[in-house]
């Protein structure tokens, strides 16, 4: 499945950030490196971006990886969430990241392509449909008191806190990609090049 349209406002046809770039993506070292390199992730994008503020970066991951990692709501039932903010937001990188991981965390194939249609699929048990229904809620800025009845039905108050909190922060990131410009991984060039062209 190829990733959700994006919105470039150009006619290039590129990923949604990749000829607009505004910071320089920067290698990460000293303590920050450290820190990816023990939790075995990848130098992304978006870490290389938000390396400007290396303090700030540092909280970035805490909160990041404790949605992943400290969670009791499974893991495919978070990744599917974050799916959906990534075809309702329009971000293509995000949706790039968030793909590898849904199918790493077991997520089916029908599953990843029919989420950006998930009210028509019959693919999703009540409690995923419950927290997609979540998701599109916080997503519009309307929990209404059924999406939270819904919830009810199949969450503890404590896992409804986590999927709650999921939503919210990956309902943000795509914000922050789109206001630092962050390339999808394979355009870095292209991005250098626009700033030299800026310089």
């Amino acid at each position: 499945m190829t990733a959700p349209t994006p919105a470039t406002g150009t006619a290039t046809g590129l990923p949604w950030s990749a000829d607009r770039p505004v910071l320089p993506l920067l290698d990460l070292e000293g303590s920050v490196g450290e820190r990816v390199r023990g939790l075995g992730a990848r130098q992304v994008n978006l870490y290389r971006s938000l390396a400007h503020a290396p303090e700030l970066l540092h909280a970035w991951m805490d909160w990041a990886w404790a949605l992943r990692e400290r969670c009791d709501t499974p893991r495919s039932l978070r990744e599917i969430m974050i799916l959906r903010t990534a075809v309702v937001m329009r971000s293509e990188y995000e949706w790039q990241q968030h793909v590898a991981m849904a199918r790493n965390a077991g997520v089916s194939e029908e599953k990843i392509r029919g989420v950006a249609a998930w009210q028509t699929s019959d693919r999703y048990d009540p409690a995923e449909r419950a927290a997609l229904m979540l998701t599109d809620a916080m997503l519009t800025g309307n929990v209404t008191d059924s999406v939270h009845a819904e919830m009810a039905q199949h969450f503890t108050d404590s896992e409804r806190v986590e999927l709650v909190l999921t939503a919210g922060f990956y309902a943000m990131v795509p914000r922050v990609l789109d206001a630092c410009r962050v390339p999808v991984e394979g355009n870095e060039q292209l991005g250098a090049d626009r700033l030299e062209e800026r310089a």
